[in-house]
């Protein structure tokens, strides 16, 4: 494909939203490193940044179906990785990373992705999950990753598998019925799924049933909550950008994992309602755009890559925004592009590269019509 073809064929809506979310976030982390007093967030966020878009863009350049054959082989190579994982030692109470000298790589990032093209592969042609029987080797290849993610523990980031796999599972034909059925099985096994759980992952559901916005910060487990809204409130409706540090009581602007799990909360202090209402046009585009792009694909395998990464970053999206202003428990989950981060970074950008790609490749394949099926069958 020359140069001039890519630039004819390329979905520049994807790319638009992708370089502006990046700038709202960098904006966000460059906001909380002013009323930390530091700076060193931001210029490294800079420098992922710098190392991100050209990763997505590089991934455009081979035809995405060149991953079929190595699908399998990158989702054995990221179990060993979430395994490997339990060897390391523990940061803040959790073995999430795996130390490489100049960063910290978090193989559920990668993780997810490599889910995703697996999965992809798998259903392709099969006809089998339009039974309820065939439903069993999907999730059971979801639950490998989920259980490891689990134990690290990492709640945020294996709740993002089972939207990815009902959204491909839609998309290639399964039935609406057994799909409910699943769920409803599901809900049964809720008691004891919180009998497993540790006292703190409790304790952030309650909160959310008993958060109270007014008087001062609560101490424990509500104070996170309490400060994320508190300070989204501060910038108003047109924001706060021109106050600087010298301004900022730090007992009113203190939030916790700000330029991570809670940078949407800063871009709404600094750019206020409307910034922060930027933010969520600009992945509404981003995942209507991305299911355009599903929808003109006729080769499966890019079809159900292109659902996924789309379900994928719009199921983290909803979580990381759900519970900044209290709508979802907090689960340590960060917001696609925009916070902190070098493996949630470049993963995410490689995830829309290959939504990129698939768009720019949608072609035919001289198979039997994919995701159709005659009524009644």
């Amino acid at each position: 494909m020359t140069a001039l073809e890519w630039c004819r064929r390329v979905p520049w809506t994807v790319v638009v939203c992708t370089l502006g979310l990046m700038g709202l976030g960098l904006s966000g982390i460059e906001r909380g490193d002013e009323l930390a007093g530091r700076g060193e967030y931001f210029l490294r966020q800079l420098v992922w940044v710098a190392l991100a878009v050209p990763a997505m863009l590089a991934v455009t350049l081979t035809p995405y179906r060149n991953l079929r054959q190595w699908a399998y082989p990158l989702f054995a190579l990221a179990v060993v990785a979430l395994v490997a994982v339990y060897f390391m030692p523990p940061r803040n109470g959790a073995r999430r990373w795996i130390p490489l000298g100049f960063m910290l790589f978090q193989p559920s990032e990668a993780a997810k992705l490599a889910y995703i093209l697996a999965l992809a592969h798998y259903l392709m042609y099969r006809r089998n999950y339009r039974r309820l029987t065939g439903l069993l080797v999907p999730f059971a290849l979801t639950l490998v990753p989920v259980g490891l993610i689990l134990r690290e523990p990492d709640l945020g980031t294996s709740l993002v598998f089972l939207p990815v796999l009902y959204a491909m599972l839609f998309a290639v034909g399964a039935r609406m019925r057994h799909l409910v059925l699943v769920s409803c099985l599901g809900l049964a096994v809720l008691p004891a799924l919180w009998l497993g759980m540790s006292m703190e992952q409790r304790s952030r559901v309650v909160v959310l049933f008993t958060q109270d916005d007014g008087g001062p910060p609560p101490r424990g487990d509500g104070y996170h909550l309490h400060q994320s809204k508190r300070v989204m409130a501060l910038g108003g409706a047109w924001g706060s950008a021109t106050a600087g540090p010298a301004a900022a009581d730090p007992r009113v602007y203190h939030l916790p994992a700000g330029r991570t799990d809670f940078v949407f909360c800063l871009i709404g202090e600094r750019w206020g309602l409307a910034g922060a209402a930027l933010v969520l046009v600009l992945y509404v585009a981003l995942f209507g755009r991305g299911l355009m792009i599903a929808a003109a694909t006729r080769e499966p395998f890019g079809r159900l890559v292109a659902v996924g990464v789309v379900a994928l970053v719009a199921s983290q999206t909803a979580i990381n925004a759900g519970m900044t202003v209290g709508l979802m428990p907090i689960t340590g989950l960060t917001l696609p592009l925009v916070s902190y981060g070098g493996s949630s970074l470049l993963s995410t950008a490689v995830a829309l590269g290959l939504l990129i790609n698939v768009g720019l490749r949608p072609g035919y394949e001289m198979t039997p019509e994919p995701f159709r099926f005659a009524a009644g069958t």
